[in-house]
């Protein structure tokens, strides 16, 4: 580390003076956020066919019973490349999705998690599997594309409400508005370098190695959560030879 990648050293006391001045627009921040959460409380809904179809480990499965009696329903719509492999899927929502492991603080506020896949149900939950992910997982066949994703496209983030048979549309969001799936990202922001990627603020001289195109979540030509589950002898073999097919753009 030279001298113009690191922050400049002083006492303590004008550590603290800093972080105290820097505290107050934290503080700020957290207030700002909580005024939007409580609007995004108060936004009208939209109803979705309950009845739309995807497919699970055991067949066929109506909107409705993917909430499995719970009253809210966050879905993760995950983008998929057909026939291609495991190192080429995408780089992004495999990002996201592997960050949300814990689910049980959610089912104790009623809400039940779910990925909806835009691949094949079969090839896609190989990957689930090799990548260790243990949430529920749905394939979004063709015929309820337009019923769910409505012209927006597989990466975004939504938030159903059920009452009784209805199924409501509360919210979804895409870009960097997903990011609360990812809290090592929140834990990048708290350090010094950051995320270190060629759009942040950062002083002359930091280190930032990565373009927020999807390489940020790369390494060596794979997904980076991939190498660990490769190291483990995990197998990444999606397709059995099925032939490959055109590839869609990522989400990142």
């Amino acid at each position: 580390m030279t001298d113009v990648n690191k922050p400049p050293v002083v006492s303590r006391r004008e550590w603290l003076a800093a972080i105290d001045t820097l505290r107050a627009r934290e503080k700020a921040h957290t207030r700002e956020g909580d005024a939007i959460a409580a609007a995004r409380r108060r936004l009208p809904m939209t109803e979705v066919d309950p009845s739309a179809p995807l497919i699970g480990g055991t067949g066929h499965v109506p909107l409705i019973d993917v909430f499995e009696g719970r009253t809210q329903l966050f879905v993760s719509y995950h983008m998929w490349h057909d026939g291609h492999t495991a190192a080429e899927q995408c780089e992004g929502c495999t990002f996201f999705t592997g960050q949300v492991r814990e689910l049980s603080y959610l089912h104790q506020r009623d809400v039940t998690f779910a990925v909806f896949c835009q691949g094949p149900y079969e090839e896609s939950d190989r990957y689930r599997r090799f990548m260790g992910w243990d949430m529920p997982w749905y394939s979004v066949p063709a015929e309820s594309h337009e019923r769910l994703v409505a012209d927006r496209h597989f990466g975004m983030k939504a938030c159903y409400l059920r009452d009784g048979d209805h199924v409501y549309e509360t919210y979804w969001t895409t870009g960097r508005g997903v990011e609360p799936m990812a809290p090592s990202y929140g834990i990048l922001d708290m350090t010094v370098h950051g995320r270190q990627e060629t759009w942040e603020n950062s002083p002359s001289g930091w280190p930032q190695p990565y373009e927020a195109l999807g390489q940020q979540f790369r390494k060596d030509g794979r997904p980076t959560a991939q190498w660990a589950r490769i190291a483990a002898g995990h197998d990444d073999d999606l397709h059995s030879g099925q032939p490959r097919t055109g590839r869609s753009g990522c989400c990142s």
